[in-house]
């Protein structure tokens, strides 16, 4: 406290007045009107708050006159978050006001906070109690005013995600005194006609009186005693309703309450695409395996026609050794000769005196010879005859054919053939196809 003796200036009076009010009151509603509003270059903006009995000079600095949602103009009814303070060069009485609402808008926030504390502690917000969405919805009923840019953006997204929906609109006010009970009253209408499989509940962004009429309890009522799913896109991103506490789903927006709606079709496009790449590269992948196990099958036939000339080949050097032997055994023999001849010869004197004796082993060393080239020539002769009964293509010129079924398989047995299958027949010369008439079995020869 001053002493009352105590002289001092006007700004120290001025600076203790205003360190007073600011002590003494703290921030605080205040309600009236605006006038006398004024907008610096600086940002900041001017005006007097007045009702019928007084009015208070108000400062709202730039950047919190930027925060207000509205454009603030003479006339209008508002309630000021404000410090009551003196501006101390010219010592007035001031609001340095903090923020702004439209009058009114307290007992609106009051009424919404105490609805929604009463429908939360019923239970009507409880995830339990929430209907799931159908996946794959082929009707889509809409709730929401025919003139609204809401609807048009709801439309555009569907059509977009997925035009193939049928969509019905329930046409109904969303502002107004009269728009909560018609609210109601569409999606009362949708659950007693029954015609789609969801209900989107839209409107565009606004101010909490624009959207008064989705924190209406007939409303919040409707929306849960509807047996249809419904999705609530009401407002921007930072509006929050009733409405969205008790609908199945709140969407930031009505575009994003109708992507949420077509989430499944639209996704399936892809997963569907996804699927149809994997199915290409599994069938691509299953016949590039077929077809390398095809081609390691094809390496192990041998065509009859190989197979006859691999044995003609065989039979060529069978032929080649025979002759190889027979010559290796013939120059043996003529070596042997050589030597006894060249034996026969130093022995010349003695030979003279023994001369019939050694004629007649000349002659038995011919007989011996002719008869070793005879004997090797029946063994040649008797493999040749060997060879030439084994060679498949003589079996086949004395009438014989070999039988395959249609899968390229030898028929052996009668048992295997089937009335009127078809067969293909190998002969000597060319191949036919002919069909099985009849078959016999095969009976076992009686012994005799």
């Amino acid at each position: 406290m001053l002493d009352p003796a105590t002289v001092v200036t006007i700004g120290e009076l001025n600076r203790l007045a205003r360190q007073s009010l600011e002590r003494e009151f703290p921030l605080l509603w205040v309600a009236g009107e605006v006038s006398n509003l004024t907008r610096a270059t600086s940002g900041h903006v001017y005006f007097s708050l007045k009702d019928a009995a007084a009015q208070a000079r108000c400062v709202m600095f730039r950047t919190r006159a930027q925060s207000v949602p509205w454009r603030l103009e003479n006339g209008q009814q508002v309630e000021a978050r404000a410090l009551v303070s003196l501006y101390e060069p010219r010592g007035d009485f001031q609001l340095n006001v903090e923020t702004l609402r439209r009058a009114g808008l307290g007992r609106l926030f009051e009424a919404f906070a105490r609805l929604k504390e009463r429908l939360e502690a019923e239970g009507l917000f409880a995830i339990e109690r929430k209907r799931p969405l159908p996946r794959f919805p082929h009707r889509i009923g809409i709730i929401a005013s025919p003139r609204a840019a809401a609807l048009r953006d709801v439309l555009a997204a569907l059509k977009r995600r997925a035009a193939h929906l049928s969509v019905i609109l329930y046409p109904t006010l969303v502002q107004g005194d009269r728009a909560a009970a018609e609210i109601a009253g569409a999606i009362t209408l949708a659950n007693r006609r029954s015609e789609c499989d969801l209900l989107l509940l839209v409107r565009g962004g606004g101010s909490i009186e624009d959207l008064w009429a989705f924190n209406e309890e007939i409303v919040a009522r409707a929306i849960v005693g509807s047996s249809l799913p419904l999705i609530s896109g009401v407002g921007h991103e930072t509006d929050t309703t009733i409405a969205d506490c008790v609908a199945d789903l709140r969407a930031a927006t009505p575009t994003a309450a109708a992507e949420l709606a077509s989430q499944g079709w639209h996704a399936a496009t892809g997963e569907l695409a996804s699927l149809g790449t994997t199915l290409g590269r599994t069938m691509q992948y299953r016949i590039d395996r077929e077809q390398q196990r095809l081609d390691r099958l094809s390496l192990r036939l041998i065509d009859p026609a190989a197979q006859l000339a691999q044995t003609r080949s065989r039979l060529a050097l069978l032929a080649s050794r025979l002759d190889a032997s027979l010559a290796n055994g013939l120059r043996r023999h003529r070596n042997r000769l050589n030597r006894a001849a060249l034996g026969l010869a130093h022995t010349v004197p003695r030979t003279e005196k023994r001369g019939g004796h050694i004629r007649l082993l000349g002659q038995r060393l011919a007989a011996a010879g002719r008869t070793r080239q005879q004997t090797r020539q029946g063994a040649l002769d008797s493999l040749a005859a060997a060879l030439a009964h084994l060679n498949p293509e003589a079996t086949l010129a004395r009438g014989f054919s070999i039988v395959r079924d249609a899968g390229g398989h030898l028929v052996t047995d009668a048992a295997s053939l089937v009335k009127g299958q078809t067969v293909s027949l190998h002969l000597a010369r060319g191949e036919a196809r002919a069909g099985i008439l009849a078959t016999t079995p095969d009976h076992p020869s009686i012994a005799t």
